[in-house]
């Protein structure tokens, strides 16, 4: 597998002044390697807790541990690398239910030994997914969608895994918001 090149984080805020500044700039500094799933690494660029949310020059939001979504009203910017199949569909069912206790969401992994891939899952998230590196297939319940490179992703709360038919590693920013399942929905998937 080859590595993806590294990236810049730039976060802004203000001097003494009022003046705008880079407040932190360089590497991401929390960065999660999976255990359960050789390859796949998140890089957790910057969180809000809360709509709107505060502009100020408090200390960076990721020193905490992973967790796979943001908190009520809130939003997350990360980076994952996304290892070819041939080592994510290596791992068994426990190894899939371990990857999402790893990222904060055991209940997420909708994954069943009949799924189209072993790390399907859902999230109460509006989720803004790009291709910056590589080839992905969404998988879908009954469909699947092939990105390449700049391809943007609009998933609404929806089951889903990202699929890596090549050799080559692969990259993907998410922006992940807060959302709530419209009740017809709930309804639809006979949930309440």
């Amino acid at each position: 597998m080859n590595k993806l090149p590294s990236f810049k984080r730039v976060v802004t805020g203000h001097d003494a002044q009022g003046m705008a500044i880079a407040a932190l700039l360089g590497a991401t500094t929390n960065n999660f390697p999976l255990k359960a799933v050789p390859g796949t690494i998140f890089y957790e660029v910057w969180n809000s807790a809360s709509s709107p949310a505060p502009l100020d020059n408090a200390t960076d939001p990721t020193e905490k541990p992973l967790q796979l979504s943001p908190s009520p009203l809130g939003s997350l910017i990360r980076v994952v690398d996304i290892p070819p199949d041939s080592v994510q569909n290596q791992v068994s069912a426990e190894e899939a239910a371990a990857a999402f206790a790893e990222i904060g969401e055991s209940h997420a992994g909708t994954g069943k030994a009949d799924s189209k891939h072993k790390l399907m899952h859902r999230t109460e998230t509006l989720d803004y997914g790009i291709v910056t590196e590589g080839e992905v297939v969404l998988v879908l319940d009954n469909e699947e969608v092939s990105l390449k490179r700049g391809d943007i992703v609009v998933q609404r709360g929806t089951n889903h895994a990202w699929s890596n038919r090549t050799e080559e590693m692969a990259r993907m920013v998410f922006i992940l918001l807060d959302g709530k399942f419209a009740s017809e929905l709930m309804a639809s998937r006979g949930e309440h």
